[in-house]
């Protein structure tokens, strides 16, 4: 299996570092190993998603091993889910490949190849540095680059993606393992930010053309440095809202104890 042009939607073959489409549309491979099919007019802005800065912050705070349960908790409903013989599953907006590579070890035995797939050049460039194991794409969630029916999985943690775009791509039979925030995820670091802490509301998605097969939550508490809660704030949605004061005041801690708060779900492609 391989990649479709975001263009024309053609398959893409690979030949001397590039990928071509039989409509002549070439997107060359980086030196890193990753391919970029995210053309100039699909884009919202000149460089989106994360920056070298955030990309930094989350590799320093994943490598730490906080979020390993729910690394491994992911992995377990893959290996679960995934038939005896696979071929590729998909990891949206994998960001520095953190995961990606674990699941891309987790089913190798199975035959399957492992694709990440963000936004962000930067982080998509981190990740193919670093973990060969897996192919990487620079794309966009809401127009993935592979064919209809092609995935036996997609793992979506926090990232956006049209349910439509979700029902193209997996088999029947697949699945897509979402991951949200539960009510009281990072509650403690909210109220460093917001005067009335709004508690998450509940994560009521449905994906149509699926049916959901398991459902859970996993929550834990973590005990992390200074250093560690401000790059575990710089990764999240409400980084932007904290000033300045707060980053400083957060990195001069000892110790800082918040909790985490995970929603589940497996959702099973229908015939």
């Amino acid at each position: 299996m391989s990649f479709i042009c975001p263009l024309c939607h053609a398959p893409l073959k690979i030949a001397a570092k590039s990928y071509r489409c039989p409509q002549g549309h070439q997107f060359d491979m980086a030196k890193e190993g990753y391919v970029n099919l995210m053309p100039v007019q699909h884009k919202r802005s000149k460089d989106p998603g994360d920056s070298a800065e955030m990309m930094l912050a989350r590799r320093a705070f994943l490598e730490a091993g906080h979020y390993d349960p729910l690394r491994k908790a992911v992995g377990d409903s893959l290996v679960t889910f995934l038939p005896e013989q696979a071929e590729a599953i998909l990891d949206i907006g994998c960001g520095e490949g953190y995961y990606t590579a674990f699941f891309a070890d987790l089913v190798a035995g199975k035959g399957a190849c492992a694709y990440g797939l963000d936004v962000s050049k930067t982080a998509i460039r981190f990740a193919a540095k670093r973990y060969p194991q897996a192919k990487f794409c620079v794309a966009s969630s809401h127009r993935l680059p592979f064919a209809d029916a092609s995935l036996n999985a997609v793992i979506r943690i926090y990232a956006p993606c049209k349910a439509q775009e979700l029902a193209r791509v997996v088999k029947p039979g697949g699945v897509v393992i979402t991951v949200a925030p539960g009510p009281r995820h990072l509650v403690q670091l909210k109220g460093l930010i917001y005067e009335n802490v709004q508690l998450h509301a509940p994560d009521n998605e449905t994906l149509t053309g699926f049916h959901l097969a398991r459902q859970h939550a996993l929550a834990y508490p973590m005990s992390l440095t200074g250093t560690e809660a401000a790059a575990l704030l710089q990764m999240t949605p409400f980084a932007w809202r904290a000033r300045t004061q707060v980053r400083e005041q957060l990195t001069r801690q000892e110790a800082f104890d918040c909790e985490t708060d995970f929603c589940m779900r497996v959702w099973v492609r229908e015939h």
